[in-house]
């Protein structure tokens, strides 16, 4: 007994559509190891994403032009861009705080290889982005993305506009989040590394045959670790709190075309 699969051109259309949203999502949505890692893994983890999605993917005509269709792909990549930048604010926050805190405290000076990149990057970088892809997951913030594909698809129907002004300034505002997170994260370890600096200046004034340039560089790294060691518990609360804003604000985008 022979059987035969066919797809309407409609089922087709509609699966170009979604493709072509979460494809571009997915190039900044910051999952650990897919923006680096092989293109057939993106191309399949893209692939699979689109299927998942099936009960919801659009109802397309069969009928209509070639240049609509381009038309309709490009809008549904921008709205697919706009998920995936708003979602990768979450982990930027927390390389923002790695980056100011590692320039403070002398990270800066030892550089290692990111083979991801193919870059020089800091070590208190390079474990910034290992910990914010595992944060990532350990919040379901993957779960989170799914959801708001799922519910973009509801309410963007193929060719719906998306750059509108509420949805840019929104955009705008959880950036200006990322940054203000990304200071809180930093900001217990930037103060006591500038009262260090300011009591080896007084130091310096005081007797300057000390040598404090060689006395300074162990004691801020080992005092940064030391901060950061006590309050990396308190990451995974302050990003989940920002992470929630985020999707908030997404949703509010996408539920209000």
């Amino acid at each position: 007994m022979h059987t035969e699969l066919t797809l309407s051109l409609a089922t087709l259309y509609g699966f170009l559509l979604v493709l072509a949203r979460v494809a571009a999502a997915l190039t900044f949505v910051p999952l650990p190891g897919v923006r680096q890692g092989p293109a057939v893994a993106r191309v399949v983890l893209s692939l699979a994403l689109t299927v998942v999605l099936f009960p919801q993917w659009p109802s397309v005509p069969e009928q209509f032009s070639m240049g609509r269709l381009l038309g309709w792909l490009l809008l549904d990549a921008g709205l697919g861009i706009l998920i995936g930048v708003g979602v990768a604010f979450v982990t930027e926050a927390l390389q923002i705080a790695a980056q100011a805190v590692g320039l403070q405290a002398g990270f800066a000076y030892a550089y290692m290889v990111d083979p991801q990149p193919q870059a020089d990057s800091g070590v208190l970088l390079i474990f910034a982005q290992l910990a914010a892809g595992l944060i990532f997951f350990a919040l379901g913030l993957d779960r989170e993305v799914v959801r708001i594909f799922a519910r973009s698809l509801e309410t963007f129907p193929p060719g719906a506009a998306v750059a509108s002004g509420p949805a840019v300034e929104a955009i705008l505002r959880l950036g200006t989040g990322m940054f203000s997170t990304g200071l809180r994260l930093a900001l217990p370890a930037l103060a006591l590394l500038t009262l260090m600096d300011l009591a080896l200046a007084l130091l310096g004034r005081l007797n300057a045959q000390l040598q404090l340039l060689t006395l300074s560089f162990p004691v801020k790294l080992l005092a940064s670790v030391a901060v950061l060691a006590w309050i990396v518990p308190m990451f995974p609360r302050i990003l989940g709190a920002y992470g929630g804003q985020v999707f908030r604000g997404l949703r509010a985008v996408i539920e209000n075309p």
